[in-house]
């Protein structure tokens, strides 16, 4: 990891807050998700990075690095407009005017996928395809959560949840005229997505792993057991995609899948230091500046409260991590307007010196900067946009 040193003096004179990038450990956590893979193609999350220019620095990497799972209409078509392609909508969408607009670009020649859950997508979707007179292509999202002595192993995603239930709508897609099955995806976020090397919290941690183990089993038998029956019904969709960074050595075994997605461990956010199976590097933070000093080893730092999405929790707090030993106080937190730190370590602190943080999730960092500073071999290379900066606000 870099010193607190080798940042303050890269970023000598830059306006704070900011954020940046570190390429040099991008592209190290870039070969690791590709050592992990299992040779499988990568298909990189976009909402994990949220810049144009950083997935396509990540594409050209290594041919393994092979089209992105996008989130929302806008952004596909944000996507499309700076000329991107090979797109998998990660998510369903409804709104009539997004669809439109997304099938007049698979009219274009643009490859986007969108994603259905039900016989009401397909319905949906296909009666816009006859409207507009485009072929679209769709692609299945199956329930891979687990259901363990009455608890739900999970996220509330797809209602396929049954060999059945996807039978049903597949059979459905295959009569259309208008629809065509393109892939099927499954994503074990109670595998990808929840840490298990929490500190202090060792009953936790081992019955996560208890059940990661169960989980990961069960989803290998249930993904083999829909491409079985997929061949029974003579359909062969281009992709079956899995995983998420936190799952990628496990799904990657896999002998269904033929595509895995991984997009957080680019930038290695807080939240994936609690995983007890990979290590990645601290590739992406911001700096707030030193303001206030109220007490001894207490500095106050302007701005801060990044905070990200999903249950409330002090893990969903921005982690301060240089200078080392740098603490958050547990009855502020990171504010609104302000952030003080606890720090009694070696360096000498001044107002106006920078403390670096690391978003505990990866790609809401840059909803709260328009600009990243890209730095690599202790020098600003570049600057480059977020979509925040290209002016998209979407989810």
């Amino acid at each position: 990891m870099r010193d607190y040193r080798y940042y303050q003096s890269l970023f000598s004179g830059i306006p704070k807050p900011f954020a940046f990038i570190d390429l040099d450990m991008l592209e190290e956590n870039a070969q690791q998700v590709r050592l992990q893979s299992n040779g499988k193609q990568i298909r990189i999350a976009s909402k994990s990075i949220r810049s144009v220019a950083i997935l396509q620095h990540l594409l050209q990497l290594d041919e393994c690095f092979t089209g992105l799972m996008c989130y929302s209409g806008p952004e596909v078509l944000h996507l499309c407009a700076h000329g991107m392609d090979q797109l998998l909508l990660g998510y369903p969408i409804w709104e009539k005017s997004w669809l439109e607009a997304i099938a007049g670009e698979v009219k274009n020649g643009r490859s986007i996928t969108l994603m259905i859950d039900s016989l009401s997508h397909v319905e949906h979707v296909e009666q816009l395809a006859r409207r507009t007179g485009v072929r679209l292509p769709v692609c299945l999202d199956v329930d891979m959560s687990s259901d363990l002595f009455g608890l739900h192993f999970g996220v509330w995603r797809s209602p396929i949840r049954s060999l059945e239930a996807a039978r049903d709508v597949v059979r459905r897609i295959a009569a259309s005229d208008h629809l065509y099955l393109d892939g099927i995806m499954g994503y074990e976020a109670q595998i990808a997505g929840v840490g298990d090397r929490y500190p202090r919290r060792f009953f936790k941690n081992t019955v996560i792993r208890l059940l990661k183990q169960h989980s990961v089993r069960e989803i290998a038998e249930r993904r083999a057991m829909l491409a079985s029956e997929l061949q029974k019904l003579g359909l062969s969709p281009r992709f079956v995609n899995g995983g998420g960074t936190g799952s990628l050595h496990l799904t990657g075994k896999e002998e269904a899948v033929t595509e895995l997605t991984a997009g957080s461990g680019f930038y290695s956010p807080a939240l994936f230091d609690y995983y007890q199976d990979f290590r990645f590097h601290p590739a992406a933070g911001f700096a707030l500046e030193i303001v206030r000093q109220p007490a001894a080893s207490i500095y106050t730092c302007a701005g801060g409260g990044y905070i990200a999405s999903g249950a409330a929790g002090k893990d969903r707090l921005p982690l301060p991590y240089l200078p080392q030993k740098v603490k958050l106080l547990p009855n502020e937190g990171a504010g609104e307007v302000q952030t003080p730190i606890l720090y009694r370590g070696t360096e000498t602190l001044q107002l106006g010196d920078p403390v670096f943080f690391r978003h505990a999730k990866a790609g809401e960092l840059c909803e709260r900067f328009s600009r990243l500073y890209c730095v690599s071999g202790g020098k600003i290379v570049r600057e480059v946009t977020t979509y925040r900066g290209d002016g998209l606000c979407t989810l």
